[in-house]
């Protein structure tokens, strides 16, 4: 008992000392590696971003004239059943008073009997609408996301195109506001923001929503505004028509919603007015996983498809000429050196403090890292309350969150590693159940 008391005075020491200023050396460790150099500037840019696009909101004339071209909905269906409707639902019921095609593609139909069927079943349904059809495909053989997407596309007859898992909700609002960006012509897709459906199961479920709320509703807007956005998330994704099929539509592999969007970047060194808007007001709604199995699973795919995108397949596409400057830069610090870079020091420098400094110091140091994170969490956290968010009740009960999320934070980076050694090691994005194995290796590589 003596010692571990001894312990704890000893860490309160090196707190003070740090506090005031007397040990640099502690500062250096909690400082350099990280904050100053990657994401101190990330933030500041993201607030930036929001304080213009909350200034650019106030004084923004009203368009005297709505923009309201026929919309074209590719719903990628596998084993949703009757939870399938519910997404449908969501796109008749949208308050748009253009056309809107819902094209519903069955993968794998003769496998998944109950998804086609209750999709066959809201016939009558679907002509109580105005100005909405249903039309429903059955793909017998399972081709995976990618060949559901590519077979949609054939279909659509809407200049807009929205790419959507059957999974996925959405407010009544969101056509209208992610069409309208559509207007200027140098608008070639549309990031959607996403929400956490069942962030009330439990812990896990709650902590995803708040890093949704802060990393997707929050920082697309900031980095939006600086037309930062690297990736559109393929459960919710807006896109000119033309220009998909401009590119070829989508393409084998894991990892297609960033693939397209690094596909559809590579045109913009040529036509440097291009963009990808960021819309906080179209907004989606799904289901997140709620054990911890299925959540680790999605993130080592997510994050090894991530090393395999950047490193892999497009590794030879960063370049001015494709795709200007400032997407470069943004795609080498953000995606690269923010989402991959970072959890190799992050690890490293951990090991390094266990084995070169004193465990009270170690632990200091801990304590103080953490209650940054927990400092700058909530600070983006009140941003995204203030500024942006549509759902403030909702939003303020992930409050008392805040202190814990740094942690949460810490174990998705290290398992970050653990996902990229995964891919690199093993190439993992050959083993993704998002497609049939003999799809995936047809992937380029």
């Amino acid at each position: 008992m003596n010692g571990v008391l001894e312990f704890l005075v000893q860490i309160v020491e090196i707190l003070g000392g740090v506090f005031q200023e007397t040990n640099a050396l502690a500062l250096a460790y909690m400082f350099i590696p990280f904050v100053v150099f990657l994401e101190l500037p990330l933030n500041l840019m993201i607030w930036l971003g929001v304080l213009r696009y909350y200034t650019r909101r106030i004084y923004a004339v009203p368009m005297r004239y709505p923009y309201t071209p026929k919309v074209t909905c590719i719903v990628t269906c596998y084993s949703e059943g009757k939870s399938v409707r519910g997404t449908v639902r969501s796109l008749l019921e949208q308050v748009y008073p253009g056309q809107i095609e819902i094209i519903a593609v069955v993968d794998g139909s003769d496998q998944n009997p109950a998804t086609l069927m209750a999709l066959r079943a809201m016939g009558p349904e679907v002509e109580r609408f105005a100005s909405r059809k249903l039309v429903v495909v059955p793909k017998t053989p399972r081709g995976g996301r990618v060949s559901s997407l590519n077979a949609g596309l054939q279909m659509a007859r809407g200049e807009v195109l929205l790419a959507v898992d059957a999974d996925t909700s959405f407010d009544n609002t969101m056509a209208t506001e992610a069409a309208g960006h559509f207007r200027d012509p140098n608008v070639i897709a549309v990031a959607g923001s996403l929400r956490v459906r069942n962030w009330r199961e439990n812990l896990l479920t709650r902590f995803q929503a708040l890093e949704y709320m802060i990393t997707i509703h929050l920082a697309k807007v900031g980095l939006g505004e600086f037309h930062g956005i690297n990736n559109i998330s393929g459960a919710f994704g807006v896109f000119r028509t033309e220009m998909v099929r401009k590119i070829g539509g989508w393409t084998t592999g894991s990892a297609e919603d960033l693939d397209l969007t690094l596909r559809l970047k590579q045109y913009f060194g040529r036509h440097p007015g291009f963009r990808i808007a960021f819309e906080p007001r179209a907004m989606g709604h799904t289901d997140c996983p709620a054990t911890w199995k299925g959540f680790l699973l999605q993130r080592l795919r997510w994050d090894g498809d991530l090393f395999y995108m950047y490193i892999r397949k497009h590794r030879n596409a960063f370049s001015i000429r494709q795709m200007g400057f400032w997407n470069v830069l943004l795609g080498v610090w953000y995606g690269m050196l923010f989402q991959m870079v970072m959890p190799v020091l992050i690890v490293l420098y951990t090991l390094w403090l266990v084995v070169m400094v004193a465990p009270a110091v170690v632990v200091a140091t801990f304590v103080i890292i953490m209650g940054l994170y927990a400092v700058l969490t909530a600070l983006m956290y009140v941003t995204a309350l203030v500024f942006i968010s549509e759902r403030r009740g909702r939003d303020l009960r992930l409050a008392w969150l805040i202190p814990l999320f740094p942690f949460f934070a810490m174990l998705m980076r290290v398992w970050s590693l653990v996902a990229i050694i995964n891919e690199w090691w093993r190439h993992s994005s050959q083993e993704s159940s998002m497609a049939p194995w003999w799809v995936l290796r047809k992937s380029k590589r």
